[in-house]
C-alpha cells in the first residue's frame, strides 16, 4: 500500500508512505506535480487543500501585502486542482484537508515521536508528511482488524 500525502505551494513538500511507514520525504516544483503523480503507482494522494479553508487569509494585512497573498493562495488553489485531476485522470484516490483540520505545524523532534522518521526534513516535507498521515493509520487499522 503506498500513500502520497502532499503539501502544496511554491515548495511542494512530498512525503511517500509504503505500507504503513514513511519511506521518503522530498521537496518539488509545483510544476513537477503531475510527473511525478503519473510516475507513481501509489493507492491515495492526501494534500492539504486551501479551498477548504472559510476564514479570509488577508485579514489584517493591507494593499499590496493582501493582494500577494491573495495571489499566493489562487495559485496554491490552482495547484489543488490539478492534483484532483491528475490522480483522476490516473485512477488515483483522493482526499484533501483543510490547513485547520491538518493541524499545527511540528519541529523535528516532534515529528519524529509521530513518525519514527529520523532523517533531515523541512516544514514543508512534515506538513506532506503529517495530512497523510491520519489515513495511514487508517488503512493500518484496517489490515490489522
Amino acid at each position: 500500500m503506498m500513500i502520497i500525502g502532499i503539501d502544496p505551494g511554491a515548495h511542494t513538500g512530498v512525503a511517500v508512505y509504503r505500507d504503513g511507514a514513511l519511506a521518503e520525504l522530498k521537496t518539488i516544483q509545483p510544476y513537477d506535480l503531475q510527473r511525478m503523480l503519473e510516475g507513481e503507482k501509489c493507492d491515495l494522494v492526501v494534500f492539504e487543500d486551501s479551498r477548504l479553508q472559510s476564514h479570509i487569509w488577508t485579514r489584517g494585512l493591507k494593499g499590496a501585502a493582501a493582494m500577494k497573498v491573495a495571489r499566493n493562495i489562487g495559485q496554491i488553489d490552482a495547484w489543488c486542482s490539478m492534483i484532483e485531476a491528475v490522480c483522476k485522470s490516473a485512477g488515483i484516490e483522493t482526499e484533501s484537508l483543510s490547513p485547520k483540520a491538518k493541524g499545527e505545524k511540528v519541529d523535528a523532534l516532534a515529528f519524529y515521536k509521530l513518525t519514527g522518521y529520523d532523517g533531515r526534513s523541512n516544514q514543508h516535507e512534515r506538513d506532506a508528511a503529517m495530512v497523510a498521515l491520519p489515513f495511514v493509520k487508517r488503512d493500518n487499522f484496517r489490515r490489522l482488524g
